[in-house]
Order: structure tokens, then C-alpha cells, then sequence
């Protein structure tokens, strides 16, 4: 059924392409669907509020180690994504790079949970996914989208995240689609769900600034949204006003 459900999103997404192009092209409107974008915009926001936001208030209330231990494992997972979109992106240097941080920070970091790449000169470098790669080729965002529970994407965005779901995320291929004893479906989603909440306990304070200060909050999200992956996808090292997801030293320091 799962699999069926992936063919129907991704039918749904190449619709979704095919009419923001067409749009675009016209009017050049990146928010193709506001009216839904806001409907799901304004279910999200209720959900964070009676689900992550108190379950990442109360991560932030665990001792400094569980948090750092816990975040550094899931930005070594993250590095399976992150390589081959290296790879694809031409950033053979980048790639080298995380590969070694991957094999040190997975065997002598205790599967990521320390980070002793970083102390032999290999520095955590910029995450990247399909949805950047794909700009890097060129591809446009499409329309803005906000995903249920996700919260904001594009339609080029989107397409990425399927990717990364239909083969092009390793841990992915070693827990859902081979099921096995030692890794099971249930870890991925479990990651998933931990980088969520670790990256929605990093901007608790920021959140809550940009809600209450926003006279149309979901104008203010989409505007940093785009902006955000706009640098990201240029590589550049200015930083927008957008949400961090950086390490908790920066942020506690």
C-alpha cells in the first residue's frame, strides 16, 4: 500500500510540476496554491503547538551531552544524502570530505555520536539533497509549497524529497526498504522524526520571535524559506535572516 501511495504523490507531484512551470512562465508566481498553502500552513502551526513545540521544549531540557550526542549522530546520517548530491553537484572536494567525516565519525565517533573528524581538521560542511542539485542544474523552484507536518518546500523541492525516498537516501535502503533485524523501517522514521525535533529545539527562541513580530506569518516563513535555500543552493556564505540549524555550541555559546 505504501508503494501505491508513492506512485499516486508522485504522479500528483508531476502534475504539480507541469502547472507551476506553466504558470510561472506566465506570471511568474511562486505561490501558485496560497489558498491551500495556508490551510496546511494554519494545520501545522496547530500541530506544532500541541506536539513539537512542547516535545522539543522538553529535549531542550535534556543534560548538554544527550543533545549533542544525539544531534551529532543525526547530521552523520545526514551524509548519506548529502555525498552523492556532492557527487552529482560536481563538488568531488565536498564529497571526499564527508565521506571521511562519515567513516571516522561512524566507527571511532560511535555511530556519529562523537565528532573526532572535526578534531583532524575535517569541518562540517553545508547539507545538501536533490532539491538543491537540481537547482544547481538549473531547474526553477516551481510553486511554493507547504507540505503537511514538513512544512515549506517547492514543487522542485518536493520532487527531491521523493527521490531521496525511492532510492537516493541510503539509510532509507538499509532500514525501509531492507527490513532487517539489526535496522528496521521504524529507524528511519524515528531519525526523521529526531531531526525534526532537534532542528525545532534549536529555534524555539527564533520561532517564537518571528510569530510574534510577523504581521502575516506565513508570508514572513515563505519569504525566509526561499531566500534560505536560494543561498544554499549558490553556496553562499552569507547568512539570511532565516532559522538555524547550526550546532548547539553556536547557539549556547
Amino acid at each position: 500500500m505504501f508503494k501505491r501511495l508513492k506512485i499516486l504523490i508522485t504522479i500528483l507531484i508531476i502534475q504539480l510540476m507541469v502547472v507551476s512551470s506553466s504558470i510561472a512562465e506566465e506570471k511568474e508566481v511562486k505561490d501558485c496554491f496560497e489558498k491551500i498553502n495556508r490551510a496546511t500552513f494554519a494545520f501545522n502551526m496547530a500541530l506544532d503547538k500541541v506536539l513539537f513545540r512542547p516535545v522539543a521544549t522538553g529535549y531542550r531540557k535534556l543534560p548538554s551531552p544527550i543533545r549533542y550526542g544525539t544531534s551529532n549522530a543525526l547530521n552523520n546520517l545526514s551524509n548519506l544524502v548529502t555525498i552523492p548530491n556532492n557527487i552529482l553537484q560536481g563538488d568531488f572536494r565536498a564529497a571526499g570530505i564527508n565521506s571521511a567525516r562519515f567513516i571516522i565519525n561512524t566507527t571511532v565517533g560511535i555511530v556519529g555520536i562523537f565528532d573526532p573528524a572535526q578534531s583532524l581538521g575535517l569541518d562540517k560542511l553545508e547539507k545538501e539533497d536533490f532539491g538543491q542539485t537540481f537547482g544547481t542544474m538549473g531547474v526553477g523552484e516551481g510553486c511554493y509549497l507547504v507540505l503537511p507536518v514538513l512544512g515549506p518546500s517547492t514543487v522542485r523541492d518536493a520532487v527531491g524529497s521523493l527521490i531521496s525516498m525511492s532510492g537516493g537516501d541510503a539509510w532509507y535502503n538499509v532500514t525501509v526498504k531492507n527490513d532487517t533485524q539489526y535496522l528496521k523501517e521504524s529507524d528511519y522514521y524515528y531519525s526523521k522524526l529526531g531531526q525534526g525535533v532537534d532542528f525545532r529545539a534549536k529555534n524555539l527562541e527564533a520561532f517564537d520571535s518571528l510569530e510574534k513580530n510577523s504581521v502575516d506569518f506565513y508570508a514572513t516563513v515563505r519569504s525566509l524559506y526561499l531566500q534560505d535555500r536560494d543561498r544554499k543552493i549558490k553556496n553562499q556564505n552569507i547568512k539570511t535572516d532565516t532559522l538555524d540549524d547550526s550546532d548547539w555550541d553556536s547557539l549556547e555559546n
